[in-house]
C-alpha cells in the first residue's frame, strides 16, 4: 500500500488537530517550516515531547526529499536567486548584481557612513519589476535604533518615480525596544509572509543587528549568553531567507581596536557568530567630497574589492 503523500501538517501521521494547532500557534504555519526547525525548537515552543517531535520532523523530512542532491541541481536551485538593485552600479557589481535573496548581506561601519540610507533605498527599490532592479514585492523593517524616517522614504520614492503613498504602504515596520522583542518580531513573520501573498514580502531590514545585544549584554559575564540568543536569531533569519526566497540586508555597529597599531582599527561587533553567518560583509566608510567606499571583505563566490557611490537626496547613485 502507497504512502499517503504529505501536503499539509494535518496529513503527518500521528498529528490530530491538537498537535497541528499547537503547531500552528508556535509559527509552524507548513511543512517547510517544520522541516527547517531544529528539533528543540519545535519541541519547545509547540510544547510536544522530544520523541514526538523527532517523529513529526523525520516524517516531514523525508516526504520533502530533503537528502543530498546532485550540484547540477544545486546549479538550478541557484537559479531562483534574485537580486535587488541598490541604486549604484558600482555597488551593484561588487555584489554581484545587488542585494542577493536566500542570502543575508551585512553592512558595517561608522554613524554616517552610509548604512541605513542603503537600507531605505533597498525598501523602495524592491517594489520595483525585475527588469528595473526589484521583485515587485514588499518589504519589512525591523527598528532598533530609531532611524527609520518615512520622510526619506517619500524622497527616494519620487525620484524613482514610485507614487510616495504606495511605496509606504508597501513597508512593513516595527520598531524593537528590546533583543527579546527584536528576536519575538522575527518569529512573526512567517504569520506576516503568509498573509502578504498577493504582494509577496522580498526584503527584510534589521537596523541594526547588534544595537539591544549590545546595550543588554555588557561585561565578559554576558558573552555566552548574548552569543547563543544573537546565534539562534541570526540562523532564523537565514532559515526564513531560504524558505521564502527573500533578501535579508542587516547593519551592524562597530567598535575601534586599541590593540591594533596598524591599518583600519574598525571592526564589527557580534564576533564570530555574525561573521559566519552573513553570506556578504560589506565595510562602509566615507570617502572624499561626500562619497561613500563600500569594501567586499567577506564572500563565498565573490572577490575582495572596493566600489565608490554617493549619498544625495534623491538616495543612492554612483
Amino acid at each position: 500500500m502507497a504512502k499517503k503523500e504529505i501536503t499539509n501538517i494535518e496529513d503527518i501521521p500521528g498529528v490530530g488537530d491538537k498537535i497541528a494547532e499547537k503547531l500552528k500557534e508556535a509559527g509552524f504555519t507548513d511543512l517547510m517550516a517544520i522541516a527547517t526547525a531544529p528539533l528543540i525548537e519545535l519541541s519547545e515552543k509547540a510544547g510536544l515531547g522530544d520523541a514526538t517531535a523527532q517523529k513529526i520532523v523525520s516524517l516531514v523530512r523525508e516526504n520533502l526529499n530533503m537528502n543530498f542532491m546532485s550540484g547540477n541541481e544545486v546549479l538550478e536551485r541557484r537559479g531562483t536567486v534574485k537580486r535587488i538593485s541598490t541604486g549604484s552600479t558600482n555597488l551593484n557589481l561588487l555584489l554581484g548584481g545587488g542585494v542577493e535573496t536566500q542570502a543575508i548581506t551585512e553592512a558595517f561601519g561608522q554613524f554616517a557612513s552610509g548604512k541605513t540610507q542603503i537600507a531605505h533605498q533597498l525598501c523602495v527599490n524592491v517594489q520595483k519589476p525585475e527588469e528595473e532592479g526589484g521583485l515587485n514585492g514588499c518589504a519589512v523593517y525591523i527598528d532598533t535604533e530609531g532611524t527609520f524616517r518615512p520622510e526619506r522614504i517619500i524622497q527616494m520614492a519620487k525620484s524613482a518615480k514610485i507614487d510616495p503613498d504606495t511605496a509606504l504602504s508597501r513597508i512593513r515596520f516595527a520598531r524593537a525596544y528590546s533583543s527579546d522583542h527584536q528576536v519575538l518580531l522575527s518569529e512573526k513573520l512567517s504569520e506576516l509572509m503568509e498573509s502578504n501573498k498577493d504582494l509577496p514580502i522580498k526584503l527584510l531590514i534589521v537596523d541594526s543587528i547588534m544595537g539591544l545585544f549590545r546595550a543588554e549584554y555588557s561585561g565578559r559575564g554576558t558573552l555566552a549568553d548574548r552569543q547563543q540568543k544573537l546565534n539562534h536569531h541570526i540562523h532564523f533569519l537565514q532559515r526564513l531567507s531560504d524558505r521564502y526566497n527573500i533578501a535579508i540586508y542587516v547593519t551592524n555597529q562597530v567598535m575601534s581596536r586599541p590593540d591594533q597599531f596598524f591599518g583600519d582599527p574598525t571592526t564589527p561587533i557580534g564576533g564570530h557568530i555574525i561573521g559566519h553567518a552573513s553570506t556578504f560583509r560589506l565595510y562602509l566608510r566615507k570617502g572624499k567630497a561626500g562619497k561613500r567606499v563600500a569594501r567586499l571583505v567577506d564572500s563565498a563566490s565573490l572577490p575582495e574589492g572596493e566600489a565608490v557611490f554617493e549619498i544625495n537626496e534623491n538616495g543612492i547613485c554612483d
